[in-house]
């Protein structure tokens, strides 16, 4: 597993913010959609790769150098010469455990507070996992919980508009605490309803039972009443597992995942065979 600590961070470019747009009412959770135009062109990144952030910023151990990473939203393109990339960042926050104070995220924040024309540093890019298979038979299921829904839009558009020909089955499910964060598939910003004329797609959304409290999005719930078709797709060899997003929904698609295959042994004995045939990937945070 990489650590984000092991990331080289010291080749950096400059990206100019292009655009950036508030995809939630100004009474919910924000979350951006921000455009980047980086000059450099030894600056070359992929739709199934990810880019970092970095932010100096004060610490109580002087000046330091906050890095996050952030999947890449879109297909990437380029305009004379000069590399767009679409990133989606949600401004978090968090409670010290020590002393109950509430603390912004740093690299969130900072990101949030852009505006177009700003310059900001940024590094890679940084392999992901999600790779398109070679086989258009393939069958996909990609799992993607809040923001973590941002590499798969890129990762179907790039299958439908640039791969084509896609046979296999694609099969989304994605979640948010509420129905305002069912990022671009709401009726404002559905780009990707554009493929449910697609014979081979199919998303499938999931909200969390109490959107105010810390309950996990009930992605679970939306994967078992799919059951009879995802078991079906499991029992398929060229089958692959994509999954990103937050740590706490983990436990619950893997009990999921157990009762659609029948027992706890069974689902093991199949995702080890997913793990082990490269067909099994995830980025949890």
């Amino acid at each position: 597993m990489t650590y984000l600590s092991d990331l080289n961070t010291k080749t950096q470019y400059k990206a100019k913010v292009r655009k950036t747009k508030r995809l939630t009412p100004a009474n919910t959770e924000e979350i951006r959609e921000i455009m980047l135009e980086v000059e450099d062109p030894g600056f070359q990144c992929q739709v199934d790769q990810s880019f970092g952030v970095l932010v100096k910023h004060d610490s109580e151990f002087g000046n330091e150098y906050h890095h996050r990473l952030y999947s890449v939203a879109d297909i990437p393109s380029k305009k004379d010469g000069k590399t767009h990339l679409t990133m989606l960042v949600k401004r978090c926050s968090y409670v010290d455990d020590f002393n109950g104070e509430l603390y912004q995220g740093v690299g969130s924040s900072y990101l949030c507070d852009r505006e177009v024309g700003d310059v900001i540093t940024v590094t890679g890019p940084f392999e992901l996992p999600f790779k398109i298979p070679e086989d258009k038979n393939a069958n996909l299921i990609l799992i993607g919980m809040g923001t973590g829904i941002a590499p798969f839009r890129a990762f179907v558009k790039h299958i439908y508009a640039d791969v084509k020909d896609w046979k296999g089955k694609i099969r989304l499910f994605y979640g948010a605490k509420s129905g305002l964060e069912l990022l671009y598939l709401n009726d404002k910003d559905g780009d990707l309803t554009s493929y449910y004329d697609e014979a081979t797609f199919e998303a499938f959304h999931a909200l969390s039972p109490r959107p105010h409290w810390e309950d996990p999005i009930s992605l679970d719930a939306a994967i078992e009443e799919r059951a009879e078709e995802v078991l079906e797709m499991l029992s398929y060899s060229n089958t692959y597992i994509y999954i990103a997003g937050y740590e706490k929904v983990k436990e619950n698609l893997n009990k999921a995942f157990i009762n659609i295959m029948g027992s706890k042994e069974k689902w093991e004995n199949r995702k080890a065979e997913l793990i082990a045939g490269k067909k099994w990937a995830e980025v949890i945070y």
